[in-house]
C-alpha cells in the first residue's frame, strides 16, 4: 500500500504499520524479558518502565491532538496518529534493543546492560 492514493488507503496503510512496530516492540521486549529472567529486580524495574513508557506514550499522543472532539481534524487524523505513534513505537523499540546488544566490556556506565559476549 506504500502508492495509496485515496485517504481511507492512507489511514490503512498507517495503521499497518504502526501495527508492525508494535508487535516489533512487543517482540523485542519479550525477548529484554526472556535474557534477563533471572534478575528479578531488573525486570520488575524495566516493567515498570515499559508502563511508564505506554503512559507518557499517550499523555504525549493527548498532546498532539488535544481536541476531544476528532472529527475537528479531519479525514487525516487516523493517519496521522497512527504516523506518531509508530514513530515512537520504533524508537522505543530501538531503546529496548539495546538491552539485547549488550554493551562493551568495561563500560563503567553500563548500568544494567550486558556486556557483549
Amino acid at each position: 500500500m506504500d502508492n495509496a492514493q485515496s485517504q481511507g488507503a492512507m489511514n490503512e496503510c498507517a495503521s499497518n504499520s504502526y501495527g508492525a512496530a508494535d508487535k516489533e516492540l512487543n517482540q523485542v521486549y519479550q525477548q529484554v524479558l526472556r535474557k534477563y529472567a533471572k534478575d528479578t529486580v531488573f525486570v520488575a524495574k524495566l516493567k515498570a518502565a515499559q508502563k511508564a513508557w505506554l503512559t507518557f506514550r499517550d499523555a504525549e499522543l493527548a498532546a498532539r491532538f488535544p481536541d476531544s472532539d476528532i472529527t475537528n481534524y479531519g479525514s487525516v487524523y487516523p493517519m496521522c496518529v497512527n504516523n506518531e505513534l509508530e514513530a515512537m513505537t520504533r524508537k522505543r523499540t530501538e531503546e529496548l534493543r539495546a538491552w539485547l546488544k549488550g554493551t562493551e566490556e568495561g563500560d563503567v556506565c553500563a548500568g544494567s546492560y550486558s556486556p557483549n559476549s
